[in-house]
């Protein structure tokens, strides 16, 4: 039977609509099971087109300060990349039209096996794949267990990426392209970086393939500028530090008025 592609569907649909595109990017399990399994709907509801799920990892060099805090606190209740699997299981049918994006570092991945590992997303309903740390040139062995299971791997390119890393990355890439607006680290800024778009367009030369632009999102008018160049903004920092800030019985609330305020909804 073939897989269902949320990915193409969702940006298709945001083409159709012509409007911008929302991402939003969640830690599982943090601060608890509940209040993911909650929150995903809900932001959905709220204006997210797509999820991401970051597993969690003890070495996180690509996050700033406040995802790093939410990653510590995850690994500290015990979050593991089963338990993560476990979770896109169980969300699959609350949220049956929204993809659902695992994000990850390497080594768990490869410890996991990667063959099980996309085998057991795939069945999970993992719809796409981030490897933060794996380049182009290492992605071969990940690509041929994934591509028939149906799950896109999304490549991640910076403003510092090579001419060479960006065409290989554009030319092979399916799903969508996850651009970042700047050098450096995860976290929210005032301004999104022009380099950017210089990067998109880069990548747009190469691939007619959606693309989306994170790292220092984290308000209404920065989905709007990245979007008139690109499909989709991804917002991770800002949403990250609600929760944190946030005591439990007003979490939910209050990441989903940050959703409609991204989503323009507010």
């Amino acid at each position: 039977m073939i897989k269902r592609d949320r990915i193409k569907e969702t940006f298709q649909r945001i083409r159709d609509e012509d409007r911008p595109g929302l991402i939003l990017f969640l830690t599982p399990g943090y601060p608890d099971w509940d209040a993911t399994r909650e929150l995903v709907p809900a932001l959905v509801e709220a204006g997210a087109d797509a999820i991401e799920l970051s597993i969690p990892f003890s070495d996180p060099l690509a996050d700033g300060p406040v995802i790093q805090e939410s990653t510590f606190l995850a690994l500290e209740r015990g979050v593991t990349p089963p338990d993560c699997l476990e979770l896109v299981s169980d969300l699959r049918d609350k949220v049956p039209d929204t993809p659902l994006v695992l994000m990850s570092y390497y080594n768990p991945i490869l410890s996991y096996g990667i063959g099980r590992f996309a085998s057991d997303a795939s069945a999970a309903g993992v719809d796409g794949l981030i490897g933060v740390d794996l380049p182009i040139s290492e992605i071969g062995p990940l690509e041929e267990v994934c591509r028939p299971e149906g799950i896109h791997l999304v490549p991640l390119l910076a403003p510092t990426s090579t001419e060479a890393s960006v065409e290989d990355s554009s030319r092979s890439a399916t799903g969508f392209i996850y651009c970042v607006s700047l050098t450096g680290v995860t976290g929210e800024r005032d301004q999104v970086s022009a380099r950017s778009f210089e990067l998109l367009d880069r990548v747009r030369s190469y691939s007619p393939v959606p693309l989306a632009v994170g790292f220092g999102i984290s308000r209404r008018e920065h989905v709007e500028a990245v979007c008139r160049h690109a499909d989709a903004a991804a917002v991770g920092s800002a949403l990250v530090r609600v929760m944190l800030e946030s005591p439990r019985e007003h979490l939910v609330s209050r990441a989903v008025r940050l959703c409609r305020d991204l989503a323009g909804r507010g």
